[in-house]
């Protein structure tokens, strides 16, 4: 087993794909393909499955994936220590459903740490993606929420891949709506009110069961929504098409500033919101520092 094995296995996994990964490793595909092989037959297990739709990784490569980050990480903080070179920025990743607190938190930890000795990385990503970022170490946090429709499936996901949700807080569903619209008048609002309302919701790819569905409540039967993969798309079509996303309530100025209110929703529903890690990862200092800034600006929220 060699570091370039390794760099190999990192490569295939960041590309979802054998062929784009080689081209980026600049060596044939075939002679990749043969690298990973006898990887995999000295390892004893399977890294990859290869099928007609591409490169997806096993249950047991995702625990291979991370250890490999984690050797090469350290491979090159050796190799830069002891011949000279200029060593290579810490990094920190975390991986989140679309909240603008994750996102606030985030800011104050860069610009407290700054960028000469980090390299940051912030994916608001799809629910699976935040799940795999974690699991294969790509993300030393992710952000999540779960109530009682999708705890069964994603607490048996978590598990499986040995992660563990660490509860931030507790909150009720909110509307979000444009502050012109009729619904932002009500002091709460009902399922059925909702009915004749475009309802925005997040895109989650080939997971786009409810189950993985970033809105705190799903409305499955609702006539009229609309996918969308990035938050200011979603705002301005909540303003432009007098929509509305079902949201965790917490206010942001941005949110404000774009004139969009948030609403309680009238349901019977209790909605988790934290952060998820990996069991095998000890949280560094910078990861603890975005815990506690997390922590910060959930207290300082009026709703929670």
């Amino acid at each position: 087993m060699t570091l370039q094995q390794l760099k190999y296995v990192i490569a295939i996994a960041d590309h979802h794909s054998m062929s784009k990964a080689a081209q980026a490793l600049y060596i044939s595909q075939p002679s990749l393909s043969n690298a990973i092989k006898e990887l995999e037959q000295e390892a004893g297990i399977h890294i990859f499955i290869r099928n007609n739709k591409g490169i997806s990784v096993t249950e047991e490569g995702w625990e291979f994936l991370g250890y490999a980050r984690q050797v090469i990480e350290q491979a090159g903080l050796l190799e830069r220590r002891y011949t000279g070179g200029d060593m290579p920025k810490k990094k920190f990743s975390v991986s989140t459903q679309h909240y603008y607190f994750a996102v606030n938190a985030f800011t104050d930890l860069v610009q407290h740490y700054g960028m000469d000795e980090y390299e940051f990385s912030i994916r608001e990503t799809m629910t699976h993606k935040i799940i795999d970022d974690v699991r294969s170490m790509r993300s030393e946090i992710g952000v999540l929420y779960i109530n009682s429709f999708n705890e069964r499936i994603l607490s048996r996901q978590l598990s499986e891949s040995c992660l563990t949700f660490h509860e931030l807080f507790c909150t009720k569903p909110h509307v979000s709506v444009y502050k012109k619209s009729p619904l932002a008048q009500k002091t709460d609002i009902s399922l059925q009110e909702l009915a004749d309302y475009p309802n925005l919701v997040f895109e989650q790819g080939d997971y786009n069961s409810f189950y993985y569905a970033e809105e705190l409540i799903s409305l499955p039967e609702h006539r009229q929504t609309i996918h969308v993969t990035d938050r200011s798309t979603m705002v301005k079509l909540i303003i432009s098409l007098n929509g509305f996303t079902v949201s965790t309530g917490i206010f942001d100025e941005a949110l404000s500033e774009e004139d969009i209110v948030a609403v309680p929703l009238r349901a019977d529903e209790t909605i988790r919101i934290g952060t998820i890690t990996n069991q095998s990862m000890v949280l560094s200092s910078v990861g603890q520092a975005y815990m506690d800034n997390l922590k910060k600006y959930i207290q300082s929220s009026a709703i929670v």
